[in-house]
């Protein structure tokens, strides 16, 4: 017995968890979306407090601590089977093998990523009412505003690029997931693939519904704590127009391009490998 799937047993396992996920009753699509899109959140509240005093240390070293911490959010993900869009974006290949029709893709996907987005924003609401942001003298608050700047300060070609980049990193984290066959694979299986993208700045379209507005929250509210913590930093770029067009849409674009990108190319890839081997 190997301890973990081949390619092809891998392919089949995603195409039946995919599907299971597409044709799930709409109670269900929901309430599973809405979950992953909590469960991202708590990964991005681990990494902002994991960043909190870091000055005067390597910026790389606190980045790559960062990412570790934050794949805790897609671990969650995996083990409960809930729905995250980034890695819904997968279905693409299902399409391609007529295992889903095209209507019944974009449904999904618009159902898991308003859903995600409200399971997200609903997280920024209980860490703003709860005042977790004037943690350390306001440092925790500073950590947001400052990662919300620097993500809406993206061209939007700079931001699909960004999200393209994370969604690979995703999709290959999900896709070896899919391979294990035990708690303590899947769990290591996500822990790298996250860690780098995180720690390489890419862009994670449900992450950024959690981080953003509650940056802007901060801002709106202006609490002296906050800004003296994150003084230096300009915050006046930080919209919601800023936002949208600079980070979430074209990250969503990124993001699917590379959810699609990982789900055909393995999916075709090893099918073909394994056609050859044959013949």
């Amino acid at each position: 017995m190997t301890m973990i799937a081949s390619p092809v047993e891998t392919i089949d396992a995603a195409k039946q968890g995919l599907l299971k996920k597409a044709h799930a009753d709409l109670a269900t699509m929901v309430i599973s979306a809405l979950f992953a899109g909590a469960m991202i959140a708590m990964g991005f509240i681990f990494y902002v407090t994991s960043q909190v005093g870091w000055a005067g240390f390597p910026t790389g070293l606190a980045k790559v601590l960062g990412g570790v911490v934050f794949s805790t959010g897609l671990g969650l993900v995996i083990i409960t089977g809930a729905d995250l869009f980034t890695s819904t974006s997968m279905t693409t290949f299902l399409v391609k093998e007529k295992a889903l029709t095209v209507g019944a893709m974009l449904r999904h996907w618009a159902i898991v990523y308003l859903s995600n987005m409200m399971g997200a924003f609903f997280m920024a609401l209980l860490i703003f009412f709860g005042g977790v942001a004037h943690q350390s003298h306001g440092g925790w608050g500073a950590v947001v505003l400052q990662v919300a700047v620097s993500k809406t300060s993206h061209s939007a070609v700079e931001s699909i690029c960004l999200g393209i980049l994370c969604n690979v990193m995703v999709c290959l984290a999900v896709w070896l997931a899919f391979a294990g066959k035990t708690l303590v694979d899947k769990i290591v299986a996500v822990a790298f693939p996250i860690a780098l993208f995180v720690a390489s700045s890419f862009e994670h379209s449900v992450a950024n519904m959690f981080m953003i507005p509650l940056a802007l929250m901060l801002k709106a509210q202006g609490d002296p704590t906050v800004l003296e913590a994150v003084a230096g930093t300009d915050v006046s770029g930080l919209t919601v127009s800023s936002y949208l067009l600079h980070n979430l849409l074209p990250v969503t674009v990124g993001n699917i391009i590379g959810g699609s990108v990982v789900a055909l190319g393995m999916a075709y890839w090893h099918r073909n490998r394994v056609t050859l081997a044959t013949q």
